[in-house]
């Protein structure tokens, strides 16, 4: 994956911020105050000058990459200017708590799509209005290869994650642990291919690589500059999400008390309606204030404003599960199926039909988050008494699933359902498949609709099992899916064992409770 970087410029920018800070000044009347900044306030620069002269305030912006995921050192600022506090006040709430903060502009996460990208989407699109899971369905397929800042490091990054994982949850609600508990968003990360460590070096690393992308995700304001700047091959068609968007509205924080009433002064200055417009004319971001006309390009609603998780274990998943961008690892699922007798008929329809829907066939919102997705592998084990067929893929395109499709499509029952003799055949996949990729993800899902009669006991699994190296033990969890006249039991035992759950399919749908288990680890 292409990473942007500006770490030279950033640090000229830092020395000559602190040069000037430590330089006199003839008015000894004004009141200079250090503020930690996001590299997305540079573009205020033109306006810092003018803001001195009508307030007496001198402004001194340090940009840093990390000023929004650490907390302000506050005997080193007086003021923290932030795309986002999101973060902050979620991590470290007692670092600032009670800080005074006013918001001073805003701007959505949105989506930029080249033109033929777009219209692609749109066309198979009911209504046109693109959601969140059309873009993760898009790329799950490589149809649209992005790129997004790092949200480890960036507001835009953080809450475009936020976003499309509240959009995969699907409950319209703030994120809430159980809802992150498997991981959504595999799919959506598959066509991810630029990122950088800030919003302004993203902007820049896709203007040198356009041909690596044809979609970007990040602030409204920065796609309405891009698009306006002359730099690009084609200009981005500003996608606004119809399941939602996360704002940000650039908070100044107040770190210093001493300097209250400098505080106030500059806030208000920033609030009044003649410099809401410069900042709109700027920055191409939406002014706070609601008597301000907006430029034409900022009309468009915002619509549904999506909540900002309230507990820190979400995002501390949501960032576990993402890791980083520039070492994406495979993961794999091995599906062990049961195809003795029983399935035959409207079981195996019911089977077929569930391997349908993850392979692209479900036009549901959860179905575009849990298909299957490119550079995943999947291996498919059917078995009877004994294992009867295993074929494994790598997921480049539509053949790759055909063909999966179709192992699972062929007949060849078996007479007998060797459940714990498959479910030890899975597990020494595994452990080749480890063997060959130490980071690789591996989880078991072990499809049964009756109770074992032949090949090992469930005593003899667990021998076998507590045989297996560590490493493997511990990292490949199983999860069955209860269906027909399976011993809900035993499938427990074999879950719990191995670190996984099961999910009865007898309530809903078979298809329902695969896309219960995708992203399961």
């Amino acid at each position: 994956m292409r990473r942007g970087t500006r770490l030279p410029a950033l640090c000229l920018a830092l020395v000559v911020t602190l040069l000037t800070a430590c330089s006199g000044d003839a008015d000894d009347d004004r009141v200079r105050l250090r503020v930690l900044a996001s590299p997305d306030l540079a573009v205020l620069g033109p306006l810092l000058g003018e803001l001195r002269d009508e307030t007496g305030v001198d402004l001194r912006l340090e940009h840093r990459a990390d000023a929004e995921t650490r907390t302000p050192d506050r005997d080193r600022y007086d003021l923290a200017w932030l795309s986002s506090d999101h973060y902050l006040r979620l991590t470290d709430r007692h670092g600032i708590r009670g800080l005074q903060r006013t918001a001073t502009m805003t701007s959505p996460v949105v989506v930029g799509l080249k033109p033929d990208v777009a219209r692609e989407l749109r066309a198979r699109t009911p209504g046109s209005r693109l959601t969140w899971a059309d873009i993760a369905d898009a790329a799950a397929t490589g149809t649209v290869r992005f790129g997004m800042a790092d949200p480890r490091q960036a507001g835009s990054g953080l809450a475009a994650l936020v976003g499309v994982a509240t959009a995969a949850a699907g409950t319209g609600a703030a994120l809430r642990p159980e809802d992150v508990s498997c991981d959504r968003l595999r799919g959506f990360r598959s066509g991810q291919t630029l990122t950088a460590d800030t919003g302004p070096a993203l902007v820049d690393t896709y203007v040198d690589h356009q041909d690596e992308a044809n979609a970007l995700i990040t602030y409204e304001s920065d796609l309405l500059a891009l698009n306006s700047s002359g730099r690009l091959d084609d200009h981005l068609e500003v996608v606004r999400p119809e399941d939602g968007m996360v704002l940000a509205d650039f908070p100044l924080l107040l770190l210093n008390p001493a300097h209250r009433a400098a505080y106030d002064k500059v806030t208000r200055w920033l609030r009044r309606d003649p410099v809401q417009q410069q900042i709109m004319r700027h920055t191409l971001r939406r002014p706070v204030s609601t008597t301000v006309t907006r430029d034409a390009r900022l009309r468009e609603p915002v619509g549904n404003a999506l909540f900002y998780p309230d507990q820190p274990a979400v995002v501390e998943t949501l960032l576990a599960d993402y890791g980083d961008p520039d070492r994406r690892t495979t993961s794999q699922v091995i599906f062990l199926l049961d195809f003795s007798g029983s399935m035959r008929g409207a079981r195996m329809a019911a089977l077929r039909e569930a391997f349908a829907g993850l392979s692209g066939a479900d036009p549901s919102a959860s179905g575009k988050f849990t298909r299957f997705h490119r550079g995943e592998r999947l291996t498919v084990v059917r078995f009877g008494g004994r294992v009867l067929e295993q074929k494994t893929v790598t997921v480049a395109g539509p053949r790759d699933l055909t063909a999966l499709a179709g192992t699972v499509a062929r007949g060849g029952y078996g007479d007998a359902t060797a459940l714990w003799s498959a479910l030890d055949h899975g597990y020494r996949t595994a452990a080749h498949e480890l063997a060959a990729d130490p980071d690789r993800s591996v989880s078991l899902v072990l499809m049964t609709d009756g109770e074992n009669n032949a090949g090992l006991s469930y005593a003899e699994f667990v021998r076998r099992h507590k045989a297996l190296p560590a490493a493997v033990r511990a990292a490949v969890p199983t999860y069955p899916v209860h269906f027909g006249e399976a011993d809900a039991d035993e499938l427990r035992r074999a879950a719990a064992r191995t670190g996984g759950r099961m999910v009865k399919a007898a309530g809903s749908s078979l298809s329902e409770a695969f896309k219960e288990i995708r992203g399961c680890h």
